[in-house]
């Protein structure tokens, strides 16, 4: 239909950015846009793909690059921090299906070797789509989520394996001997390499990284040349292209740059998967396709059903609650690209024909697109089927019940429920001020975390309708929730009200919508992070605005820093603190009891809540903050408002050329202070007394506004 390569893919891409667009309104993955661009673009529906060659080498990029950033970002630590429940789920449910999806398939009238291949590829879940979904639902580091991250990782490795081994056997020619002969040669070829990697690992790669990680440009082209090189070479070695690329992730995944790579090869890595999976989708032939339809919806059924029941049984098994065997159990009720891409690999080695491919096609197309649901409304379907679920749960699921630990205290000031990453910070503000607080989390790790640190904390799953049952509402003035869920915290408000809580409550809201909500319906107090935080930005861009006319353009910032009681640097004077050494910054005010001492002496001492007023490059600011312990002020504060700045240039008739500032004496005559000299392209900051003046000098001067305005007046 077109005559050049470049309209037929510019046709295509577009075709894949309007499906695309349709796939996300329904809340799916955009794999099925792609798989539904693929099935469009065929030769059963519109026709439109001719360049398959060109296609398929964009596809064997991507593939590449997906493996390579799997293994980049392979964490051993997390299957080991899971413990055995992620190896024997993982296992667990890859023998089950295994095991029984290969009579399911024989029953069909497929080879051995075919039911062998497709009851291996409804094994595999989709690591990356699981992940995604996980945290769009802020349930990543959950204990369900972290179970099913370890699990999905046990997975790819064995679909790795399996990969290995399919390519060993290549096309099953040739005697029982000579395949034994090519195995341990493929083995002994694939120990060679992993040498050769692990050499470059410890001796090459982190020092070639950190070269180029001054360029990161250079840095992305070489992991994507070091992603295509291995997987090259592993093809040629007899492995796939997929088991190269993976190794060449694992390569990196040590390196410090590891993050920075992944991030930045993200997009291009799923621009590429674009056309493989346009690719399998053109190559999905209806006219054999068609007579699968109903094995597919079959199988369907079975890996939407089955896969999650085994990990249920296995997680209830072993001490898990319903509620978790649950919500880990639906990230398996789906079939990944790696089943996908081992469905092709025995395509391309003849094990399996076209019938078989079509059958793990449409099986993957269904159950990506209903698992996305199941796992979007989790919540709602469990508290449908809750009570059906007690068989997978023991009497005392001693695994989240040694997870609860430690009993709450007999009283404390705030009770709060969920402790990620607002919560924590929350809390700590909380215990600065001396308050008695006790935690809620779902997640064992953050909970050990708190209670090393002395906090009684509880295990409380928020999603489950019974878990306000567990926790000692009545030994608590306040209910702080920080989950940023509307239905969870009405289902908090409800429960407490049920309980006749009597003490206050405050709910986390994301927007005035259910900040309103919130207060309607009892809550005492909406926590509203995200506004409460672009407030304090507003605030802080403010006072910059006010403070630094516009005309000025100075890389100085201005910070006041309260002193906490706990600090080391209560009670010591200024030169002892040596914070102009170990940070570069200046003090020019400190605010005590209302009493403003503008550029105090080395002398002066500090003591527990003086405001200090510091200026300086960005970087030092910040550096100090740390060292002072940076806690938020009450009372009077010393605002930067309260100063005011002017630039001063040094004319030929300027009284201030040739003279140093201690000659001048600005600070003794106006009670102010040069804080920064712009000499041509240099910039002086926090200039020496003994600084010679120089024509075509930029100063920047600040302090009081009244004295601001006597030098203005004195200069003329």
């Amino acid at each position: 239909m077109f005559d050049h390569v470049f309209y037929e893919i510019s046709v295509i891409m577009a075709l894949a950015a309007v499906i695309g667009i349709i796939v996300i309104a329904l809340r799916q993955p955009l794999i099925v846009a792609f798989l539904a661009t693929g099935i469009l673009t065929g030769p059963s529906w519109l026709s439109l793909i001719k360049s398959y060659d060109q296609i398929g080498l964009f596809a064997q990029i991507g593939i590449s690059l997906l493996l390579f950033v799997v293994g980049l970002r392979l964490d051993l630590r997390l299957i080991r921090t899971t413990g055995p429940v992620a190896l024997a789920t993982g296992l667990g449910q890859i023998i089950f299906t295994t095991f029984f999806g290969f009579f399911i398939a024989y029953a069909m009238g497929f080879s051995v070797i075919g039911s062998l291949y497709i009851s291996v590829a409804l094994t595999f879940s989709s690591t990356i789509i699981i992940v995604k979904l996980l945290s769009d639902k802020k349930e990543i580091d959950a204990l369900h989520g972290r179970i099913a991250v370890g699990f999905l990782l046990v997975q790819d490795m064995v679909a790795i394996l399996a990969m290995i081994i399919l390519t060993a056997i290549g096309g099953g020619a040739g005697t029982e001997d000579t395949t034994i002969l090519k195995i341990l040669f493929i083995i002994a070829k694939g120990i060679g390499l992993l040498l050769f990697v692990g050499i470059l690992m410890r001796f090459v790669l982190p020092k070639l990284t950190r070269l180029l990680s001054f360029h990161q440009e250079l840095l992305v082209l070489f992991a994507i040349s070091w992603a295509v090189c291995l997987a090259s070479m592993g093809d040629y070695l007899g492995f796939s292209k997929e088991v190269g690329a993976f190794l060449g992730g694992i390569s990196l995944a040590s390196s410090g740059y590891r993050e920075v790579i992944a991030a930045r090869l993200v997009s291009v890595r799923d621009f590429l998967l674009l056309f493989f999976f346009i690719d399998l989708g053109s190559r999905l032939d209806f006219n054999t396709a068609g007579p699968q339809i109903n094995n597919a919806i079959l199988l369907s059924i079975f890996v939407l059903v089955g896969n999650p029941l085994i990990v249920m049984a296995i997680m209830g098994f072993m001490g898990y609650r319903r509620r978790t065997g649950f919500m880990a159990g639906l990230t398996v009720a789906q079939i990944s690209e790696f089943s996908l891409i081992l469905s092709t690999l025995g395509l391309n080695l003849g094990h399996i024909d076209k019938d078989a491919m079509s059958l793990v096609t449409l099986v993957g197309v269904i159950t990506i697109c209903l698992s996305s649901y199941m796992i979007i409304y989790s919540g709602k379907i469990y508290k449908l089927i809750a009570p059906f679920l007690k068989i997978f749960e023991k009497k005392h699921p001693y695994r989240e019940e040694i997870a609860s630990g430690a009993c709450v205290v007999p009283e404390v000031d705030m009770l709060i429920i969920g402790l990620g990453n607002y919560g924590s910070n929350l809390a700590r503000h909380l215990l600065e001020r001396k308050k008695r607080i006790a935690g809620v989390d779902f997640n064992p790790q953050v909970l050990e975390e708190w209670r090393l640190r002395g906090i009684p904390v509880v295990f409380g799953d928020m999603g489950d309708p019974e878990f306000i049952d567990n926790l000692p509402i009545h030994c608590s003035h306040w209910i702080v929730s920080t989950v940023r869920d509307r239905d969870l915290n009405m289902t908090i408000l409800h429960l407490l009200k049920e309980k006749k809580y009597e003490g206050k409550i405050a709910l986390t809201a994301t927007d005035e919508k259910e900040a309103k909500l919130y207060a309607q319906n009892g809550a005492h107090v909406v926590l509203k992070p995200f506004e409460d935080a672009s407030e304090e930005a507003a605030d802080s861009l403010t006072e910059a605005m006010d403070l630094f006319p516009e005309d000025m353009d100075w890389p100085i910032a201005i910070k006041e820093i309260r002193l906490k009681k706990g600090s080391v640097f209560a009670g010591k004077r200024i030169k002892e603190t040596d914070l102009r050494n170990l940070t570069g910054i200046n003090i020019v005010a400190i605010s005590r009891a209302g009493r403003l001492y503008l550029e105090p002496d080395p002398e002066f001492q500090l003591f527990p809540g003086d405001r200090i007023l510091m200026v300086g490059e960005h970087s030092a600011i910040k550096h100090a903050e740390d060292i002072l312990h940076e806690i938020e002020p009450h009372g009077p504060a010393l605002s930067p408002k309260r100063f005011a700045m002017m630039e001063i240039r040094i004319t030929q008739n300027s009284p201030l050329l040739n003279k140093t500032l201690s000659e001048f004496k600005l600070r003794q005559n106006y009670a102010v202070t040069v804080i920064g000299i712009i000499r041509g392209q240099e910039q002086i900051i926090l200039p020496r007394s003994k600084e010679v003046l120089r024509e075509g000098d930029r100063l920047l001067i600040i302090g009081k506004p009244e004295a601001i305005q006597n030098l203005k007046n004195s200069l003329g």
